[in-house]
């Protein structure tokens, strides 16, 4: 089929086709993101490229070639976190990534298989909200969390309702920044984490919260906020904010979060330890 100066074949319309799709999907996956608005500016330019190559307007065409050349290279840099979190939907959504033949090759061994205990993490956050304490809690699960542990003071102690109130205490140095978690041990505090830049947020969320949806983008781990204003408490888990949630509320759905990482651990022969 030939339309003016084009020879198209449907080869061609499928190609169009299934690039409008990924374009489509990458746009999703950017939007309300200040990213969306450089992927739109690049997505123009490159259009211009093709019109102004199959016009043959070889100058042109040539200028914006090396423009998109290097702006491939810098799209990978400005969407280092985009992609991150578009390779992590997609690993989600298989099955593959928790088979016991990849856990067994990938995963770093370990003795035991201890699970987070939710009852003092809970507990602490309900005296934390009656207080009007702030708080920010990160709750590992698959990803390793070592760079933003390297960012604060580490502790390496076990979980504590004590021990969780100290570190949030008013005149405590290290109740600024986050608490990481991992498995049963509190790993450090006073940790920086990113902060969100979804455009969509609204413009009354405190920086504390902003984290917690902040590492929930870039990790699949699990952040509690506590409202130092309203003694409120928020959960982040997928980049997703449930904000005034109940303490029972918060409980239920860390038992969901935590018991996918259960269930690969009960396909790999392990033994648990019920969450409490």
């Amino acid at each position: 089929m030939k339309i003016g100066f084009l020879d198209i074949e449907w080869f061609d319309v499928l190609d169009v086709l299934l690039l409008a799709f990924l374009l489509y999907q990458i746009y999703f996956l950017v939007k309300g993101t200040i990213a969306s608005r450089i992927f739109l500016g690049y997505l123009l330019v490159y259009l211009l490229y093709l019109v102004a190559k199959a016009i043959g307007l070889e100058l042109l065409t040539t200028l914006l070639g090396y423009f998109i050349s290097v702006g491939a290279l810098a799209l990978i840099i400005i969407f280092q976190q985009e992609i991150r979190r578009f390779l992590l939907i997609i690993g989600k959504s298989t099955n593959i990534a928790n088979s016991r033949f990849v856990m067994r090759w990938f995963r770093q061994p370990s003795a035991t298989e201890p699970t987070t205990p939710l009852k003092p993490i809970i507990d602490a956050c309900k005296s934390m909200s009656s207080e009007f304490t702030g708080g920010l809690i990160v709750i590992a699960k698959n990803d390793d969390l070592e760079k933003f542990i390297q960012s604060g003071d580490r502790l390496d102690a076990l979980i504590s309702k004590r021990l969780l109130l100290s570190i949030a205490g008013q005149y405590s140095p290290l109740r600024d920044g986050a608490v990481i978690i991992s498995e049963d041990r509190i790993r450090a505090a006073r940790c920086i984490l990113p902060i969100s830049e979804n455009d969509e947020i609204l413009t009354s969320t405190g920086f504390r919260h902003r984290a917690a949806i902040g590492i929930s983008e870039v990790t699949d781990a699990a952040s509690i906020a506590i409202s130092e204003e309203t003694g409120r408490i928020s959960l982040a888990i997928d980049g997703e904010l449930y904000p005034n949630i109940s303490s029972g509320e918060l409980e239920e759905k860390l038992q969901q979060y935590l018991m996918e990482l259960n269930k690969v651990r009960k396909r790999e022969g392990g033994k648990d330890t019920p969450v409490e």
